[in-house]
């Protein structure tokens, strides 16, 4: 079983940043991806941006340039520093991690607002 832990959710204002963390633990391939993924109220669950094992990195369009994934294989974590945050990136924000069974985190909460 895998677990997945998300932090660093919060509410910030138009153009600030935020760095959200995932911490994966339990039995799961080396070889993986992670990923975080959003949902707006209304909206269906979007890919925001995926992460393989050995670094090669995927991105909506619609961050591309604000946003930057990460990961520590050693600690089995991987972050999304979101930068120059607008309101429109208001939503839920899951961590998932695919090997290839697709598991999810409970998901952390992102309000952009002034």
């Amino acid at each position: 079983q895998v677990q997945l832990v998300e932090s660093g959710g919060g509410l910030v204002q138009p153009g600030g940043s935020l760095r959200l963390s995932c911490a994966a633990s339990g039995s799961f391939r080396r070889i993986n991806i992670m990923g975080w993924y959003r949902q707006a109220p209304g909206n269906q669950r979007e890919l925001v941006a995926a992460i393989t094992g050995n670094g090669l990195t995927n991105y909506a369009d619609s961050v591309k340039g604000r946003f930057t994934i990460s990961r520590d294989n050693a600690k089995n974590m991987v972050y999304l520093q979101m930068n120059s945050l607008k309101p429109e990136d208001t939503a839920v924000y899951y961590c998932s991690l695919r090997n290839p069974v697709t598991y999810w985190g409970q998901g952390t909460q992102v309000t952009v607002s002034s």
